[in-house]
């Protein structure tokens, strides 16, 4: 069986449009919406192909109608993209995001998913990364043999005694460096991590189009092309031995 597990798409339809993958399965771990600006089949492309799916930190405050407060950074592009969202999207769209779950728990191949957008213990807001003592914490109650997990944008896995915890990465917005959108293939038992590369250049007109401030578009366009990543810290991954 061919499961695929994806997350973080932020609104970035020329990202998730780019994976070609044929699937038995799919497993969507929340933050269908923000930053970029063309939701709508964003949101059509999950519904039609998740077997499962989840709510995000971002799917729930488009939902919610949160306004970002940010003046710079990550917020200030929240800032300009999430209004845009409640002018493009529609009131099923809208009801659709926020009847999204906070957890989901399946059974695929008779292996056990547990599916949350953050961790068990804050399954909206805690960021964890690849530390397997801090998992261990986190998943003491938990009885499932995969955790599929996304937020911090990073992909990996991680084995805590009998449950392997796995952080497909961004389609739409990765941060570990590598701009292309970041999923992750379980097929027949074996976990596959998987890259492709998209038009950036298309996302960003989508952006301008739809009106957002240049200063915004110019902080979407460095986290696109750099792959989340400072100049410095990319020179500093780039200084790591293999």
């Amino acid at each position: 069986m061919k499961i695929l597990i994806l997350g973080d798409i932020h609104s970035n339809w020329p990202a998730i449009s780019a994976i070609d993958e044929q699937f038995d399965a799919c497993l969507f771990v929340g933050d269908l919406v923000d930053y970029a600006t063309d939701p709508a089949p964003c949101i059509e492309w999950v519904r039609q192909n998740a077997t499962a799916r989840i709510r995000g930190n971002h799917d729930h405050a488009v939902a919610q109608r949160i306004k970002p407060k940010g003046a710079t950074g990550l917020g200030l592009l929240a800032a300009e993209t999430r209004p845009i969202h409640w002018e493009l999207l529609g009131k099923p769209q809208i009801k659709y995001l926020a009847r999204l779950p906070a957890t989901e728990r399946l059974r695929l191949d008779n292996k056990t998913f547990y599916l949350v957008h953050a961790t068990p213990r804050d399954p909206m807001d805690e960021y964890l990364r690849n530390d397997a003592e801090g998992w261990r914490t986190r998943l003491k109650d938990i009885d499932a043999d995969y955790v599929c997990v996304g937020h911090t944008h990073l992909p990996f896995a991680t084995h805590v005694d009998d449950i392997t915890v796995i952080n497909p990465g961004s389609v739409g917005q990765p941060r570990d460096g590598d701009p292309r959108c970041s999923y992750a293939v379980l097929e027949d038992g074996q976990l596959h991590f998987r890259r492709v590369s998209y038009n950036i250049d298309a996302t960003l007109k989508n952006m301008r189009d739809n009106g957002v401030d240049e200063k915004a578009v110019d902080i979407a366009e460095h986290m696109l092309r750099s792959g989340g990543m400072t100049t410095g810290e990319r020179r500093l991954l780039k200084q790591k031995p293999d």
